[in-house]
């Protein structure tokens, strides 16, 4: 397998984003945003909807490149390497940064067949290393007792949470170092959605998490941080017992306590 450089985190800081602004053409979708992101951690990032939580999450490994007209000013770091920069190599950059969506969105191949499609892609050819990284990943993923006798069934033919599950195995199988998550539970029922939030909970001790959820009570339980967003701003920035114990402006105690959104 090629061997692609990783990111080295100091003082355990994972990401930094610094005066950021981002357009859409004319359109300016987030302001100024400051945020530290430690590795290692769940860092939550809650708001109505259309406020830019999902955009900057995307931001962080430039899926927006693929949006045309995105514009992207000021500074994203990750493990301090400038992420915007003409040379950045994506390559590494997205396997680094791993990203699982809204709704699964398993590949109409098997089980086994979704967790290999990364490694194959960066030159693991031998089954016995495939064999290996499928059985690792859906170990990580809390999976492997209920999959191992089903490796070659359609992964079509999985639940709902059983296919968000594999698309969060999925990511793993490239060993990123972060993994973002974009409402990853807001299409499941409670007993998956539950799942995956102890799934965060383990793979925190290896992966940095950001999260994007509309669930504040979800954003209460699993994270480590909660950053409050409204109209392309980033509100306020903390621990998430503190965010939502005691927060410090106004328009996030509007929020987390149902006056509005």
């Amino acid at each position: 397998m090629k061997e692609i450089e990783k990111f080295t985190f100091e003082q355990g800081v994972a990401i930094e984003v610094k005066g950021m602004d981002l357009y859409y053409g004319n359109f300016q979708a987030l302001k100024k945003i400051e945020m530290t992101m430690p590795e290692k951690q769940v860092t939550a990032m809650i708001g109505p909807s259309g406020c830019g939580k999902s955009t900057l999450l995307k931001s962080l490994n430039r899926m927006n490149d693929l949006v045309e007209g995105c514009r992207v000013e000021g500074s994203i770091k990750i493990g301090g390497v400038e992420i915007y920069e003409k040379n950045t190599d994506l390559t590494m950059l997205r396997k680094n940064v791993g990203m699982v969506f809204q709704r699964p969105n398993p590949f109409a191949m098997s089980v086994y067949d979704n967790i290999a499609y990364g490694p194959r892609t960066f030159g693991i050819k031998k089954r016995a290393e495939l064999d290996e990284i499928v059985e690792t990943s859906l170990k990580n993923a809390a999976m492997w007792e209920e999959l191992k006798d089903r490796l070659h069934k359609s992964a079509l033919s999985l639940s709902g949470g059983q296919q968000q599950r594999l698309c969060i195995a999925r990511a793993l199988a490239v060993q990123p170092q972060i993994l973002l998550m974009d409402e990853p539970t807001s299409a499941l029922d409670p007993i998956s959605t539950g799942k995956i939030e102890e799934l965060c909970g383990e793979l925190k001790k290896s992966v940095t998490i950001v999260m994007v959820t509309h669930n504040m009570q979800q954003a209460a339980r699993i994270s480590d941080k909660t950053a409050f967003f409204l109209l392309g701003e980033m509100v306020e920035m903390g621990d998430t017992e503190r965010i939502f114990s005691m927060p410090k402006d106004k328009r996030t105690e509007d929020y987390i306590t149902g006056r509005f959104g």
